[in-house]
């Protein structure tokens, strides 16, 4: 079976060439031509290999990457941009690619690229999809959060804090891991948001059930397990 190849792509031209050298080399190629369709289309984690390209229309580049990664899909993308400082490679990366290729490019390098990626690829472990702790179940796919078969409503900012802390489960989680974990702030703004977003987690995800599962470790931060 061929390897699948998911490229989303504006430029036309650009997208037709790569879309050709690919076929003929034996790959499966979906196309798309804006960050909507191209984040629909990679959210159902068929694909060996996402070529990205980082200007796009609807939903840029970087945005689409964030919404993977943030949904727990890990396919290798690489990231195709006319960017080519080393501060943009770097966000590039750092952002969730696995590699970053500066336009104008030669098509046997973004070959090389792939396949090197796919080789990668084959030897990591599944895409998880749904994180749980206790009876709380985090869909990540479908945006959803249930405790006890109870649909729980969060905020994108909650939903991100939540997702935060079942990645972490048992585990004490600082303020400074919170910080830079789901507001991406690398400096403590010495305001209460953490505080008050815990506030709110808390009521919706342990009011009104037998145990809490989110807890405050005193002087330490805080950890989401079903024991104390």
């Amino acid at each position: 079976m061929s390897a699948k190849i998911l490229l989303v792509e504006d430029d036309t031209a650009t997208s037709d060439y790569v879309a050709k050298g690919l076929i003929e080399e034996g790959f499966t190629v979906d196309r798309a031509d804006n960050g909507r369709d191209g984040l629909f289309h990679a959210t159902d984690g068929s694909y060996d290999c996402i070529v990205l390209d980082r200007m796009l229309p609807g939903i840029d580049g970087m945005a689409v990457l964030a919404a993977l990664r943030g949904a727990g899909i890990d396919t290798p993308v690489i990231v195709l941009s006319a960017l080519g400082s080393p501060e943009d490679r770097v966000k590039g990366l750092t952002g969730g690619g696995d590699d970053y290729l500066v336009k104008p490019f030669a098509f046997a390098e973004l070959l090389a690229r792939i396949r090197l990626l796919i080789r990668r690829g084959k030897a990591a472990p599944a895409v998880q999809t749904v994180l749980a702790c206790d009876d709380l179940e985090m869909d990540l796919l479908a945006r959803r959060v249930k405790r006890a078969g109870r649909v729980v409503d969060l905020q994108p900012r909650e939903f991100r804090l939540l997702e935060f802390l079942l990645r972490h489960v048992d585990q004490v989680v600082t303020r400074t891991m919170l910080l830079e974990g789901v507001w991406d702030y690398h400096f403590d703004p010495g305001t209460n948001v953490i505080d008050v977003h815990l506030s709110r987690l808390r009521k919706k995800v342990d009011e009104g059930f037998a145990r809490p599962l989110l807890h405050t470790v005193r002087g330490a931060g805080y950890r989401l397990g079903a024991t104390p």
